[in-house]
């Protein structure tokens, strides 16, 4: 064989697990047709939290006032903001490539394709490897209606040329609602439609209700159990023909409306590896496909899309084929965040998950955040604890407020090593902070959920 291992993506999980495989003495090759560090480092994640910094920015400009600082609130510079976006993914970039190299990773800049089970088509070039791993990730999804070539998905997004006036953002999941923040408060005129009551499907309700209340307050202009029908070119601008029959006339519409793994002419079929039926690659919780030497990483399998998982999943991998470490990652109680504005943060079971496997109690607080005591911006904060009724384990933790994501990372730590709420009520808060709530919650909203103990 040419490989020991070779990985197909380069992407964070991609990238992880040939680093650490090269590490362990592995002769490893790594190809990526598009860009190093996949789609959180050059389209996803870290762009759009420079995006969502720069609406904040605007946010604090109004707030400066209150605390005594004379400010006044220009135009948004959009193009100097994608300047300097684009100046820092392109370092990111070359750090991804300087650790595959210091690692001693053979780099292919081109696409990669299965010819056998053994077997990879480079560029041309024909290749084998023991062992293969596939770390593809995903891609956008366009509604199948009429005038869908209308309407730009996530990928285009962060190569706008200018700031549209008026955006009609399709689709209730974080992408959704994370732009729809960022172009409301870039100063466009921002609809946001989804099918749902209520955005962010899956989340906790109490987040999901204090989310949308939010985005209203921030001048979003929502329009909750509604699909779009057609889209029509008028000119410069776009029609959009709701299934409710009011039309949003709008200069972009964008479709936030999920995301599929990147399988299509990779040559599954070629090595025999099985998917699902939305394309994904199906593993088992070695993240072995059908094909015991060829595994899948990330996004590409469609568990949990996210990037720190992908980057665990390539982490433990090459620490279980070469680092004589065999070990899995658990998906469960992983924190996430979202960077609407303000923020969601969350970690372990919703209240509806909880409450299916027994009895739980419920602690939930609202209240203004200190800063907005001044300022008198209409912002609130939601944050909610989910304990077993009968362990008294934290179950789950959910936040909706500024600085929830750098709250909810250490949160998570005690969350994940089973934490009891007597923990939590004997540990000393650290004050004046909105964090200390966690620790301060003694007044029990309700109880829900049957008689025998979550599991």
């Amino acid at each position: 064989m040419d490989f020991d291992l070779f990985v197909i993506g380069g992407g964070s999980g991609g990238v992880r697990c040939a680093r650490i495989a090269a590490s362990y003495g592995a002769k490893v090759g790594i190809a990526e047709e598009r860009f190093w560090g996949g789609t959180c480092v050059n389209i996803g994640c870290v762009p759009k939290k420079f995006m969502v910094m720069a609406a904040e920015y605007g946010l604090n400009a109004e707030d400066g006032p209150s605390f005594g600082w004379e400010l006044k609130k220009g135009a948004h510079d959009w193009r100097k903001l994608i300047a300097a976006k684009d100046k820092e993914i392109a370092r990111l970039n070359g750090i991804y490539l300087r650790l595959l190299e210091q690692a001693g990773a053979r780099i292919f800049e081109a696409r990669a394709t299965l010819i056998g089970p053994h077997e990879i088509d480079v560029g041309g070039e024909r290749v084998t490897a023991e062992r293969i791993v596939i770390a593809t990730g995903g891609h956008p999804v366009r509604l199948d209606i009429p005038g869908a070539e209308h309407a730009i998905v996530s990928d285009d997004a962060f190569y706008l040329e200018d700031r549209p006036k008026s955006v009609a953002i399709v689709g209730g999941g974080y992408i959704a609602v994370e732009f729809a923040g960022i172009f409301a408060g870039l100063g466009s005129e921002t609809h946001l439609v989804y099918r749902q009551p209520l955005p962010l499907r899956g989340f906790d309700e109490d987040i999901r209700v204090g989310l949308a209340d939010a985005l209203a307050t921030n001048g979003i202009l929502l329009h909750p159990d509604t699909v779009p029908k057609s889209i029509t070119s008028v000119g410069a601008r776009k029609a959009v023909t709701l299934s409710d029959l009011s039309v949003l006339n709008v200069d972009l519409v964008f479709f936030a409306t999920g995301r599929v793994a990147n399988t299509t002419g990779l040559g599954l079929e070629a090595a025999g590896v099985e998917t699902g039926r939305e394309g994904q690659i199906l593993v088992d919780d070695a993240l072995t496909t059908s094909v015991p030497h060829i595994y899948a990483i990330g996004d590409v399998t469609d568990r949990l899309n996210l990037t720190p998982v992908a980057t665990a999943e390539g982490h433990a991998l090459a620490d279980s084929l070469f680092g004589k470490n065999p070990r899995k990652v658990s998906l469960e109680n992983v924190p996430t965040a979202v960077f609407s504005i303000p923020p969601i943060a969350t970690v372990g079971l919703t209240e509806v998950q909880a409450a299916a496997r027994g009895k739980v109690k419920i602690f939930v607080t609202k209240f203004t955040p200190m800063r907005h005591a001044i300022t008198g911006r209409a912002r609130r904060t939601t944050m909610k604890l989910i304990v077993d009724a009968l362990s008294d384990k934290i179950l789950g933790a959910h936040m909706l407020g500024e600085d929830a994501p750098e709250i909810m990372q250490g949160i998570a730590v005690a969350i994940v090593t089973g934490a009891t709420k007597a923990d939590f009520d004997r540990t000393i808060g650290i004050h004046p902070t909105a964090a200390e709530e966690f620790v301060t919650l003694r007044t029990q909203t309700r109880v829900t959920g049957g008689e025998r103990p979550a599991e």
